[in-house]
């Protein structure tokens, strides 16, 4: 159970992570482009544009960025685990002083280590978790994890062009805030509920963040717009 939770986990942080960023990159384009041409043609080829290379980067800065955790991860695994075999009586110490901060002392500190320190296992499991801070949870498949980045951006860079297929150019930016705002608010409160804080102030978060930086790029458009 708690590896199929890990994986969902996992998962679901992936689709934020593509979907959210998808969204906010693609909204500020097609915003930016549509003030400064007020072309609808010239804002989706820009849109789409932007949908694919957004969505084609994420992807791969998500491949490359698993890929180095999970390496570094298992490098630092293997040097745990020989400091283990090598020196015991070093990373024993280690143990001690991590529960000794902790605020454990005496015979209870005593029983901690002598626990931990039994089984090979949970004492590098220990190491990894308490010492180097590196938690097992966050590794990902690389090539998984970058097709459901990759995937999740481009669903979330349809959500601010899709407006401009069907309606005005004025019309198309009003419904493209519309749906990006819906869509970064649900965003931050699903993201709340995963991990923790409060859904309403982490969707009013994401939503205010993504929406003042896509307001951000139709300022800049607008301003090349009257210029050139």
């Amino acid at each position: 159970m708690e590896k199929r939770t890990n994986s969902l986990g996992s998962m679901f942080h992936d689709i934020i992570l593509g979907g959210q960023d998808g969204v906010v990159n693609v909204l500020g384009v097609v915003l930016a482009i549509a003030a400064a041409t007020n072309e609808t043609r010239v804002v989706i080829i820009a849109g789409l544009a932007a949908n694919f290379a957004e969505s084609l980067s994420m992807a791969a800065v998500a491949y490359t960025s698993t890929k180095a955790y999970k390496q570094y991860y298992s490098s630092e695994l293997e040097r745990e685990r020989k400091e283990i075999e090598t020196v015991p009586d070093e990373e024993r110490r280690e143990v001690r002083v991590i529960f000794l901060r902790k605020g454990f002392k005496g015979k209870l500190l005593d029983q901690i280590v002598k626990k931990i320190t039994s089984s090979k296992k949970l004492w590098l499991e220990t190491m990894m978790t308490e010492e180097l801070k590196l938690s097992s949870q966050e590794l990902r498949q690389p090539l998984r994890s970058a097709f459901i980045v990759g995937i999740s951006s481009v669903t979330g860079s349809i959500i601010p062009l899709l407006p401009f297929f069907f309606v005005s150019i004025k019309m198309g930016i009003i419904l493209s805030l519309i749906f990006s705002t819906i869509a970064l608010f649900t965003t931050g409160a699903i993201k709340a509920k995963l991990t923790i804080g409060d859904w309403l102030q982490n969707g009013l978060e994401m939503a205010g963040i993504g929406i003042l930086t896509a307001l951000l790029g139709y300022g800049i458009g607008a301003f090349l717009g009257r210029v050139f």
